[in-house]
């Protein structure tokens, strides 16, 4: 290989080093800035705004626990002899 092929080798993996380099880099800057935002977020947040939060996501796991409830009674009447049809209107056969 010539000189000026070496060269050229050389100088488009230095280049193609230093992008990726400065990429990474550039996202790892990123990804921080955005962590740090989020912990002086959540150091603004008065306690209402908490306790409404707090209370917002309770509501929703609450629903979540009603619906996993009503499913596993369903299957419970289902194991014990109830159709699908009467396992959800709480009926069993006789």
């Amino acid at each position: 290989m010539s000189r000026q092929t070496i060269r050229r080798v050389v100088m488009t993996g230095s280049v193609a080093a230093i992008t990726a380099t400065g990429a990474w880099y550039g996202a790892g800057l990123k990804t921080q800035k955005q962590a740090t935002e989020a912990v002086e977020k959540h150091r603004e947040v008065t306690a209402e705004e908490q306790l409404a939060l707090l209370n917002e996501r309770r509501g929703q796991l609450v629903g979540k626990k009603m619906t996993m409830e009503r499913k596993l009674a369903e299957l419970e009447a289902r194991k014990h002899g109830a159709t699908r049809e009467e396992s959800k209107f709480g009926r069993e056969r006789r």
